[in-house]
Order: structure tokens, then sequence, then C-alpha cells
């Protein structure tokens, strides 16, 4: 565990904010020099607090047509695991983006994403469902996205149209 200072803090909500924000800024909003800045970046990434840097992409600005989708899964837990190594056995397929132990109704919650929502469908029917341990899975496939990580991802261009939606 990394043991942060109010410092690592504010830095790791800044590149949450924006990941690309050059050292040189960080460190005038830091009030440090940049070589220090870089120095905690580097500690935090070596720390494993820092994972990756990524972009947040509005997918209906794109024609790369593809679906998301929330899985909910109720999951026995395995002696002495628990749900890890179910866990970690479903976040390694590509089409698995996330993967949380939530509390409520169901133990699971995995984003999940397809070419269309057949693909989803029979991703879940052919590889989720069938693992042993899986109770119970509910499919809730993403229509459209308002927010992603703290990103506001309405514009004003948007008119409050409606969106075409066809089953």
């Amino acid at each position: 565990m990394v043991i942060m200072d109010a410092t690592d803090t504010t830095l790791v909500q800044l590149l949450e904010e924006n990941s690309r924000t050059p050292t040189v800024e960080l460190a005038a909003m830091l009030e440090l020099p940049a070589a220090e800045v870089e120095e905690r970046i580097r500690t935090l990434q070596a720390g494993g607090v820092i994972r990756r840097f990524t972009a947040i992409v509005d997918r209906t600005r794109t024609d790369l047509g593809e679906v998301s989708a929330i899985l909910e899964l109720k999951v026995s837990p395995e002696r002495d695991y628990g749900y890890d190594r179910l866990a970690e056995r479903i976040a390694r397929f590509d089409e698995v983006r996330s993967v949380r132990l939530i509390t409520g109704t169901y133990d699971l919650h995995v984003l999940v994403t397809g070419r269309d929502m057949q693909a989803i469908a029979r991703f879940v029917s052919e590889h989720i469902a069938p693992m042993e341990r899986i109770r119970e899975t509910a499919t809730h496939i993403i229509m459209k996205s308002y927010k992603e990580n703290g990103t506001l991802l309405l514009g004003r261009e948007t008119g409050g149209e409606r969106q075409p939606f066809s089953f």
C-alpha cells in the first residue's frame, strides 16, 4: 500500500480529471518543481496507485458501432477465495471492461462491450452464464451515456432529440 500525502491525493485527482495535463502545469498547480511532480507520478505508478493513463471517448460521435452492457451476476462464493478467483477469470475476457464486487441483490457488476447486442448476448450465454458458481445473470444494454468517469458527454447541440433505438 502506498502512503499518500495531501499533495499526492491532489495530484491523483488532477490526473483523473485530465491525464494529459503537462507536468509543468501540474507543478504550477501544486506549487512544486516539475521534477518532483514527475517523481511522485513514478512512485504512484510503481506502487500500483496509477495503473494507466486513458481517454474518455464519446462513442456516439464515432462510427465504431460498439454496444456496451452491464451484467449483474449472482455468484456462489468459493471457499477460501470468496469472489476473487471467479472475478479474475471473468476479467480476463477481452469483452470485459470492468468487474466490481457490489452490495445488494447481485454480487458482481460487469461492464462489457461488443459489436452489437447479439454479440453481447452470445458472450453472456456462451462464456459467462455457463461458468461454475454463476447462479443468475441480468443483462442491461446501455442505450446512452450521459457522464463517464466524471466527464459530461452531453453537448448543447443535441437539441433534446430522442435517440432512435429499435429491438
